[in-house]
């Protein structure tokens, strides 16, 4: 299978840059996976779609305002620092412009000193290894310090930094968002909620790594990016009785399905359990616990392309691709959503 099979056509006009007023006031693509038929919705007709005893699996990860400016101590160069994955204690995994002046043993200062770093490890693709040191609580820090990690493809400032989180979002550490989240309001949630859907929650730090396009011309020689997890006993047991009573589990995300996918391959049932994945799902891949995914556009020839691709096959993603280009649908992180189900209403 080779990685421009997963490519398409996307006008540069059509990536949002900033988010819609409204969280739930975008469009939403409906994708049949049993018959490819596309059907143009608006995203609160989500409700329409979830059933009593239904669970909704949601990632309450929270975006660290991870991006910040520095100085290298040596030479008063300018760094940008992008905090990615934090390894152990104050030891970090971190991407850094311009990478080639950091070395091991250089120190970058953030904030007058508030916050330094100290490279102990260079790494491939402008990714280092730094210690932390400061004083205090280092998330306090990062809110003085950081701005929100936005992919490059975005060149809008965000006024308002609470819009690259989820109105869910709970447990800090990851260097972007789940976006398909972020069209749900607490309004939303709760009218879901009143119609007897389960809301279940899991946790996945996301890193850069899902997001970059695949480098490899054949998708199988891609190596993926690791990411933290956990998913708790309540999550577990929720989703087991789910499946158990005959209902439909629905992810909201791709994130969600790697954690769901991730523990289903380790034990064959769902379990409460934490580390890290690095699942690379692509077509051929058999789905083993996720029905229907909520989900936003992906860039072309991304993994993420690849993993809804396995759900409603190659062709009927880019099919609903294509027609979503016609439509003038709005793309990937601030941009309209898509549902792959298989009980539209015709």
């Amino acid at each position: 299978m080779k990685t421009d099979d997963f490519d398409y056509y996307l006008p540069e006009d059509l990536i949002a840059q900033t988010p819609l007023k409204v969280r739930d006031s975008s469009r939403l693509l409906v994708l049949d996976k049993q018959d490819g038929s596309v059907y143009d919705r608006k995203f609160t007709d989500i409700v329409d779609y979830l059933s009593e005893g239904d669970t909704l699996v949601v990632n309450d990860t929270k975006v660290l305002p991870a991006r910040i400016i520095g100085i290298k101590e040596e030479t008063g160069a300018v760094i940008e620092l992008l905090l990615l994955k934090n390894t152990n204690d104050n030891i970090w995994e971190s991407l850094v412009r311009p990478a080639k002046r950091i070395k091991i043993g250089t120190i970058i200062s953030f904030g007058d000193g508030l916050l330094k770093a100290k490279c102990i490890e260079e790494k491939e693709e402008g990714i280092r290894i730094f210690e932390l040191i400061y004083n205090g609580i280092l998330y306090e820090i990062l809110d003085k310090l950081g701005t929100m990690p936005l992919p490059p493809y975005i060149h809008e400032k965000l006024s308002d930094q609470s819009r690259y989180q989820t109105v869910y979002a709970k447990n800090i550490g990851s260097a972007a968002a789940p976006t398909a989240g972020l069209h749900f309001t607490k309004e939303l949630i709760n009218i879901i909620k009143e119609k007897g859907v389960n809301i279940a929650s899991v946790t996945l730090h996301v890193g850069l790594g899902t997001f970059r396009p695949v480098s490899v011309s054949d998708v199988a020689n891609h190596k993926m990016h690791s990411e933290y997890y956990e998913i708790s006993e309540e999550t577990a047991n929720i989703i087991n009785k789910t499946k158990e009573n005959g209902n439909k589990v629905i992810v909201v995300g791709t994130t969600s399905v790697r954690v769901l996918e991730t523990v289903m391959n380790r034990f064959g049932s769902l379990k409460a359990c934490s580390g890290f994945t690095d699942i690379f799902i692509y077509p051929g891949y058999k789905y083993k616990i996720v029905d229907n995914l909520i989900t936003n556009f992906h860039l072309p020839k991304s993994t993420l392309i690849m993993l809804v691709s396995a759900l409603a096959t190659k062709d009927y993603i880019m099919n609903a691709y294509k027609h979503a280009v016609e439509k003038k649908y709005r793309f990937f992180s601030f941009g309209d959503a898509m549902f792959i189900t298989n009980n539209v209403d015709k």
